[in-house]
């Protein structure tokens, strides 16, 4: 028994070190977004705004009462549902004032023109149970929503918080034409997973639309302008936070390369794996995937797997990769590009949550998200082939080392996830 495989013990527990307590799964990521069409007239912009009820009035109840539970936010109340308190829409504040509940959205955004902060004029706004909005992907879909009549429900009517979604159209006076703008967002509402909320600005300027996407709560002003550079600059750095920040596709792509030893080989799956998750990255997030609930566990359940795979050889080569042949590096290119089908599944479920088929210069964004992924990918890669290559210098075996215990750590990992997403395919089916 050489050294490398009774070291076996040690490299397990420093996976376990880091073992995972909950699976990542991108269907479950950037489910909280905010869509904003700013429309160019004649005096100033237009701003149609769409954001989860919660951005808006979480963070502001106050003090407990006597009945130990908070002081209610602005149009809500509160009540105690098996001993957890629950906050509901207050409708008869929202029937004697809904402009208000706008107010409160609009004094939690600032729009600023050449350095002055533009007050925001509330318009309209209407409140609707999630799931039951109307289509909002373009201005034309926006400016329909606020045709129809507004919601009037009785004042004893229960919907949570937590349901319900605003949208409201605020008018910003400016005089002569906006070239440049800054947008951003005060609203903290100190909710789990914030952090990931996705912005969709769309600017509607004489000449075209320009689409931005920004991630998290926009505390810091996103600088919009008509520059068709800086708006597909936004989606390629989403690209490349998406894939930096999906741990299992990091993983990945980790185990590939530490599973070969000559740039050829390395090259070779690189591209399989970028073929294969650029073809279904589009297919998915045009739909032409099976409509089921079963599904997208099922994709996040061979991504997990397909780390293992990956893995397989580097555990059996004891982190000691062999050059490959003209033959077994066609079958390595087609594999990736096979795993590459699954995983370029994950990303567009995550794409499709934060772009809709009908927004405006859908192939430009889709093709800067894809860059941008590309772009992250090549820097794990790069990242990893130094940290190999110094490993290398010092010795061979601890080249070895270092690339079994990249392997563990990801097939550990890899294991919980495959286990808990295996759990969750069995309740969808």
């Amino acid at each position: 028994m050489n050294s490398l495989t009774r070291s076996w013990p040690v490299f397990l527990l420093l996976a376990l070190l880091v073992l995972p307590t909950a699976a990542p799964a991108h269907f479950l990521l950037n489910l909280n977004v905010r869509i904003f069409h700013v429309d160019h007239v004649d005096g100033g912009l237009v701003v149609y705004v769409r954001m989860p009820l919660p951005y808006v009035l979480a963070g502001k109840t106050g003090l407990p009462q006597a009945d130990g539970l908070p002081e209610p936010a602005p149009y809500t109340f509160n009540r105690y549902e098996n001993d957890v308190p629950m906050h509901y829409v207050d409708f008869r504040q929202w029937g004697g004032n809904p402009l208000g509940l706008a107010s409160l959205l609009g004094d939690g955004l600032t729009l600023s023109v050449t350095g002055r902060r533009i007050d925001a004029e509330p318009r309209d706004v209407r409140l609707y149970r999630l799931g039951s909005e109307p289509p909002f992907a373009t201005l034309d879909e926006a400016i329909a929503g606020f045709s129809a009549a507004p919601l009037s429900p009785s004042a004893d009517e229960r919907m949570y918080v937590g349901d319900a979604v605003i949208d409201a159209v605020f008018y910003y006076p400016v005089d002569g034409g906006v070239n440049e703008y800054r947008l951003s967002s005060e609203l903290n509402p100190q909710l789990e997973g914030q952090d990931d909320t996705a912005n969709l600005i769309l600017d509607y300027a004489p000449g075209g639309v320009e689409v931005f996407r920004v991630q998290g709560l926009m505390a810091e002003p996103v600088v919009i302008s008509r520059s068709p550079v800086a708006a597909v600059a936004t989606f390629f750095s989403e690209g490349v936070i998406h894939i930096l920040k999906g741990l299992d596709h990091v993983f990945f792509v980790l185990c590939l390369i530490a599973g070969v030893f000559h740039v050829r080989d390395l090259l070779l799956r690189v591209t399989g794996f970028t073929v294969g998750h650029s073809i279904t990255l589009a297919i998915g997030f045009f739909g032409y995937v099976p409509n089921v609930g079963w599904f997208i566990p099922a994709i996040e359940l061979l991504i997990a797997l397909s780390i293992i795979v990956a893995a397989i050889p580097v555990l059996i080569n004891r982190g000691v990769p062999a050059p490959e042949s003209k033959a077994g590096a066609g079958n390595a290119f087609l594999m990736t590009a096979g795993i590459g089908l699954v995983h370029g599944l994950g990303f567009s479920f995550v794409l499709h949550e934060i772009l809709r088929v009908t927004s405006p210069d859908i192939w430009q964004s889709l093709l800067a998200f894809n860059l941008g992924i590309e772009a992250g990918q090549l820097l794990i890669v790069a990242a990893a082939a130094t940290v190999f290559a110094i490993a290398g210098v010092i010795s061979l075996r601890c080249e070895a080392y270092t690339r079994l215990l990249v392997v563990a750590v990801a097939t550990v990992f890899a294991s919980v996830w495959g286990v808990q997403r295996f759990i969750l395919l069995l309740s969808q089916v």
